[in-house]
């Protein structure tokens, strides 16, 4: 199905970390909705106004009930430092769902020891991957790292089985990579989001193991559908392909 592009309303829009934001909206159309994985593009901002892109900004939660979209981001430019200025009642324009996301229902069929890999602004998509698992009855078992302060890590308990964190400066929980809290050979299938290094070095271990892994990839995007190719990673095939169509989410084994 086709991306919808709609008028959203602010709901709630938090200050959570140092530069991060949890913006909560109103997504209006009932028959585009998103699951772990995919992105919506986001604009505060007027057609003629800097800059000419929307941002690309994955689900971090989707309530079917009430039709809200929930999206934790980083402010680290000048579009995102444009949708800070965003208030409850407030509209903006929102496209998507977009990407092709986690394949829960193929996941759950085929594998059950499941670990959720997140670094930093990575772990952003992967609450809504790990309600749906949850959902479908598997718990899976949840690691992230961070720089130094963890955030929006509350609900996690309730819906995974081991949570475990690690912070580069050791302030809280393991101090160390996150790819050190977790045995690939423990596990059926890991899922990973975040930096590349991070997102590389978790391929590796998996491929030592031989356990199967798939990576959600960030890239700088234009037209959000496949169309202009400025998102295209090259994969070990030498085929090119656009990270917002054809991913964000690839088998590790594609594309490291």
């Amino acid at each position: 199905m086709r991306a919808a592009c709609c008028e959203a309303t602010v709901l709630r829009h938090e200050v959570i970390a140092d530069d991060i934001r949890l913006l909560t909206a109103l997504w209006p159309d009932r028959e585009h909705v998103p699951h772990a994985g995919q992105f919506f593009t986001l604009r505060a901002w007027g057609a003629d106004e800097a800059p000419f892109l929307s941002r690309p900004i994955s689900v971090h939660k989707w309530d079917a009930e009430t039709q809200t979209v929930e999206f934790l981001y980083a402010v680290v430019g000048e579009g995102t430092r444009k949708l800070t200025t965003l208030k409850k009642g407030d509209s903006f324009q929102l496209t998507g769902p977009m990407g092709n996301g986690f394949d829960v229902a193929d996941i759950l069929s085929k594998y059950k020891k499941i670990a959720v890999v997140g670094g930093g602004i990575g772990t952003a998509p992967m609450y809504q991957l790990t309600r749906e698992l949850a959902a479908g009855g598997v718990k899976p078992d949840v690691f992230f790292g961070f720089r130094d302060k963890p955030y929006c890590m509350e609900e996690y308990r309730s819906i995974a089985g081991i949570v475990k964190v690690s912070t580069d400066t050791g302030a809280v929980g393991f101090h160390g990579f996150v790819t050190q809290l977790y045995d690939p050979a423990d596990y059926d299938v890991v899922l990973v989001c975040g930096p590349t290094v991070m997102m590389r070095n978790a391929a590796r271990l998996c491929a030592e193991k031989g356990t199967p892994c798939f990576v959600s990839l960030e890239k700088k995007m234009a037209c959000g559908i496949g169309a202009c190719l400025g998102c295209t990673c090259e994969t070990r095939s030498g085929e090119g392909k656009s990270v917002c169509k054809n991913g964000p989410v690839f088998d590790a084994a594609e594309v490291f």
